[in-house]
């Protein structure tokens, strides 16, 4: 698979301007033939970059949104991510648009700076939660902290779009923020039982939930940055690395399932034969079967399991 390119999905100055040239001409195309579906009637058009934002604008919005989730494939690397005609038709037409930003979805700033709309509602995770853009890990999604904000947005930015319905939307995110309560449980127990237990990764995907349940992320921070831009790691943090495995060093190894490359692979077949529990994480929500509270629940699930009883979850 193609591995992460770029400062955390930073693209070089000419390939952005390249893309803002496209994706002015699709909307331009766009505007004068139409999208080839537009959202239900009646319904506030809305876009998840990320198909767990989408999920929690679903859950928020109810019958009364149609929702589109850009970024959904499991199969490909989402920090290098280019816009296609119909995500740009999709975004430009949007009515609200949430995206991760710290770098993680760029194409979404160079859509909108192309269709301006004043009435469109934009939520930037990142600023949401008044993150400065050297924020060194951007899967803030694995925060639990993260997404209870966000709906309390998306509920206020859909209450200004659909003023009638605003107490649906309200009544909604309480029953949000008491649907993660078996997560934020289950962090807590886990933190509890094995606070301080040291753990690798290939890259930091789970690392704001692993700090949330007290584990020791004993991978060095140069390591998770380098494998998740795409830049070979220096060779004594790969010998480091591999020391985790045999010498039995960490209790389970949280491996990107999302984006692969050789030495990932490597480290998960060695880590394997050194019996050390493998966890796989996601950066986008595995679809079907879950949405983005039981996502996180499984995650945690899993986690529990490799340090109870050194079983090992590879794929959700």
């Amino acid at each position: 698979m193609t591995r992460h390119a770029g400062n955390r999905g930073g693209r070089t100055l000419t390939a952005v301007r390249s893309l803002l040239a496209a994706v002015t001409a699709l909307v331009a195309v766009g505007a004068a033939c139409g999208p080839a579906s537009g959202p239900d009637p009646g319904k506030i058009d809305a876009v998840g970059a990320e198909n767990e934002y989408a999920n929690v604008i679903s859950q928020i919005g109810g019958p009364y949104v149609s929702v589109s989730a850009i970024e959904s494939n499991p199969n490909t690397d989402p920090h290098t991510f280019e816009a296609s005609a119909q995500v740009a038709s999709e975004v430009s037409a949007a009515q609200l648009v949430v995206q991760n930003g710290v770098g993680y979805d760029p194409w979404i700033d160079t859509i909108l700076s192309s269709s301006p709309n004043s009435s469109r509602k934009l939520i930037d995770v990142q600023t949401l939660l008044g993150l400065p853009n050297s924020t060194e890990n951007p899967h803030l999604w694995y925060d639990p902290t993260t997404m209870p904000a966000v709906a309390k947005e998306i509920a206020k930015d859909l209450g200004a779009l659909a003023p009638a319905h605003a107490s649906y939307f309200n009544a909604q995110v309480t029953t949000f923020d008491s649907s993660l309560d078996t997560w934020n449980d289950d962090i807590a127990a886990l933190k509890a039982a094995y606070a301080g237990a040291p753990v690798a990764v290939t890259e930091p995907v789970p690392d704001y939930m692993l700090q949330a349940a007290g584990l020791d992320d004993v991978t060095p921070w140069p390591f998770q940055a380098d494998i998740m831009n795409g830049v070979d790691p220096a060779a004594q943090d790969v010998s480091l690395e591999q020391g985790f495995f045999t010498q039995h060093t960490v209790k389970v190894f949280f491996y990107n399932q999302q984006v692969t490359d050789s030495l990932t692979d490597s480290l998960l077949a060695l880590a394997q034969s050194n019996d050390i529990p493998v966890v796989g994480v996601y950066e986008t929500m595995p679809t079907p079967g879950y949405d983005y509270q039981t996502w996180m629940v499984a995650e945690v699930a899993a986690a529990q399991q490799a340090l109870a009883d050194g079983a090992s979850t590879t794929k959700l």
